[in-house]
């Protein structure tokens, strides 16, 4: 460990000078639309056939890849760049960290609403990094490289603020008792917008570890993918940075350091987020000793035999996969994790697990988890699933996996009972009142139902999702069903890549 951080240190410039070329507003992207910022606010004249950057032509799959996008640029926080091509959306939250003498502006806004948390942040970037790992042809054959690059550094430039010292981490901006009595445009967000950190003394185990995994795995793709050896090394340097911090004791989750983030990301354990960093640590930089970790934290909290859903509160189950690909990848006994791995996917596809089943519709649900954001946890299982089919002990099992995640899919792209499309602008069912307040047009906090449909259409947005009769009310009051956020597009956005390479059907709405 150690002589691998001072060979690391040598290779870099001096910290600050290495951050401010690396993450600036005014670097060029490794590819680019520089597409001109659009001034209009006519939503009649916008649409996405002319979105710069959208795939017009050829596999539909590859425009559902460029709208998922779209909306991670729709959520923009900060200084936007020349290419932006959300033309409703501006510079905003320019404050950011003046209340604690840092510059946090920039990243992304967590949900419809205008606050920032690294929790939920870190989780998507580390599920979208994953997914373009395993399936960057897919990015590839859609033309959309350049914007995945921007996409993701995006988010690890915010982090990366976020980190100013080894044992400091911002993991809030703004509050929910403020930002939550006010519903309109980014132009008239309220203020004050309070920085909250965790530091040596109020520890945050789970949030240090997730954002840890997020630059750890984001360095991999930056390394392997787009040949940016140096931001690669600076991304790897604050992971491991971070996970030393997570290890600190004693552990606790963040919101007892951070009790404000409580009402909107409380996290319940912070041992999952532990091995996964481990987990992606040993991947970003070949010491086993960190394989050796996420082995000894599994076991030292009993960790085998969960059957919850993946998402970023809990990583139960995306942790028996890598562990199973891992030990499998450097020639270990694979078989205990495997083992471990088919058991949890099992019990979803075949609904065995407690508290598991198919709605009448055949949408995967799992009690507690699904009443809210529904989607999410059917396609989180699905990006499992098809990450890991090939590496199954069986060709049955792995046949299973994939058109288990494929019905999945399709749900979400409209063979369901309603024969919606959830993935809004995508198709004449999607959704019209996704409850998100900037592409809303609305201003009155008293009655954001109005305007009746929204002024603007916040393209790949994928929503929270039926409820457990298969039935969805287009109502962006109702939280529940019509919110969207960060993590909920991570793992469609996957998902559609690995569609763009491997799907021999169109998506189901195209029959509507």
């Amino acid at each position: 460990m150690k002589s691998f951080l001072k060979t690391l240190k040598e290779s870099q410039k001096p910290f600050q000078a290495t951050l401010q070329a690396l993450t600036s507003t005014n670097a060029q992207p490794l590819t680019s639309t520089n597409a001109q910022t659009s001034t209009s606010t006519n939503a009649q004249s916008f649409s996405c056939d002319n979105i710069p950057g959208i795939p017009q032509n050829g596999n539909e799959y590859s425009k559902l890849l460029g709208y998922s996008l779209y909306f991670f640029e729709a959520q923009r926080s900060g200084v936007l760049p020349a290419n932006n091509r959300v033309p409703w959306r501006h510079n905003s939250a320019l404050t950011d960290g003046h209340d604690v003498g840092l510059d946090l502006t920039g990243g992304y806004y967590d949900a419809g609403d205008y606050l920032k948390f690294t929790l939920p942040l870190s989780w998507s970037l580390t599920i979208v990094s994953w997914g373009a790992l395993e399936w960057f042809e897919g990015y590839q054959l859609s033309g959309q490289t350049g914007h995945l690059y921007d996409m993701v550094k995006w988010g690890t430039d915010w982090l990366l603020k976020a980190h100013p010292s080894p044992t400091i981490l911002y993991v809030e901006v703004g509050i929910d008792t403020v930002d939550h009595d006010y519903w309109g445009p980014d132009t008239g967000m309220p203020y004050p917008r309070p920085s909250f950190c965790i530091d040596a003394s109020r520890h945050g185990t789970d949030v240090a570890a997730e954002a840890a995994a997020a630059l750890a795995s984001a360095s991999l793709l930056f390394r392997t993918k787009f040949n940016q050896p140096d931001y690669a090394d600076l991304l790897l340097q604050h992971a491991v940075d971070l996970f030393n911090f997570a290890e600190t004791k004693p552990h606790q989750v963040y919101t007892v350091a951070v009790p404000q983030a409580k009402e909107a990301y409380e996290s319940s354990r912070y041992d999952d987020k532990l091995v996964f960093a481990a987990l992606w640590l040993f991947q970003a930089t070949n010491q086993i000793g960190y394989l050796d970790k996420a082995i000894h934290y599994f076991y030292e909290f009993s960790q085998d035999e969960w059957t919850s859903a993946i998402n970023w509160d809990d990583h139960s189950g995306s942790n028996y996969i890598l562990f199973a690909m891992l030990t499998e990848r450097v020639g270990r006994d694979c078989s205990p994790w495997k083992a471990e791995a088919e058991k949890y996917l099992d019990g979803m596809v075949n609904q065995r697990h407690k508290e598991c089943h198919l709605t009448k519709g055949g949408l995967l649900w799992l009690k507690g988890d699904s009443d809210s954001a529904s989607l999410n946890v059917a396609l989180n299982i699905s990006f499992a699933l098809l990450v890991y089919a090939r590496h199954a002990t069986t060709s049955d099992k792995t046949k299973s996996y994939t058109n288990f995640a494929l019905s999945q899919i399709d749900y979400s792209l409209g063979r369901n009972p309603l024969n919606k499309v959830y993935v809004v602008g995508a198709h004449h069912s999607s959704p019209k009142n996704p409850h998100h307040a900037g592409a809303s047009g609305g201003t009155d906090i008293g009655n954001i139902r109005h305007p009746p449909v929204s002024r603007y259409v916040l393209y790949g947005a994928v929503v929270g999702g039926p409820d457990k009769k298969d039935k969805y009310n287009d109502d962006r009051e109702d939280y529940a069903r019509s919110e969207v956020t960060l993590d909920y597009n991570a793992p469609f956005q996957s998902l559609m890549a690995y569609q763009v390479m491997h799907a021999n059907y169109p998506p189901p709405y195209l029959a509507y």
